[in-house]
């Protein structure tokens, strides 16, 4: 039982676990989009976030594809277009590294969230990359206990970034 405990902690062991068991739920033929939904539904509760979001970008920084969880079908309609990543996201995209804030209106590149947008405020942000290029973001925000998000969530979330650059790569570029 001790290496079965130690497996449960391992943030990267328990995203490819959790991929491994909602991959599995795929019909053979599927389209992109069904991967990369498992991917941030996965990411949203392995990290105990209210949301998550899974972003592809063209190599103009445009959001190509874009897979929510957690929101209700009223906050997508009130999103009328996936994040563009100019705020805080937008720093992963130009240095292709992790972000995280415990209050993103504190965060330098915050400008505030457009109407009707759900309220946010702590965020895990990491790049997705394919083919060597930044090609979209995961991310996941406020987790429900109200704790910040920690080193295990980012190393969880890179972990189900790396198979979304694989399905990416496969299917856009």
């Amino acid at each position: 039982m001790r290496g079965f405990s130690l497996l449960r902690r391992d943030p990267e062991a328990r995203a490819l676990r959790a991929l491994a068991d909602g991959l599995r739920q795929l019909p053979e033929r599927h389209r992109p989009e069904e991967a990369l939904q498992i991917v941030a539904d996965i990411a949203r509760r392995e990290t105990r976030a209210r949301y998550a979001a899974l972003a592809v970008t063209d190599e103009h920084d445009r959001t190509q594809g874009f897979v929510t969880s957690g929101m209700t079908s009223d906050e997508l309609r009130g999103l009328r277009v996936p994040p563009q990543g100019h705020g805080p996201l937008g720093a992963l995209r130009d240095d292709g590294r992790p972000v995280r804030y415990d209050d993103v209106s504190n965060a330098r590149r915050s400008f505030g969230f457009p109407p009707k947008h759900p309220q946010m405020r702590s965020l895990l942000g990491v790049p997705v990359w394919a083919r060597g290029n930044v090609r979209g973001s995961l991310y996941v925000t406020d987790r429900l206990d109200g704790k910040p998000f920690d080193d295990d969530d980012e190393r969880l979330v890179v972990t189900l970034a790396t198979h979304a650059s694989k399905v990416i790569e496969r299917e856009w570029y």
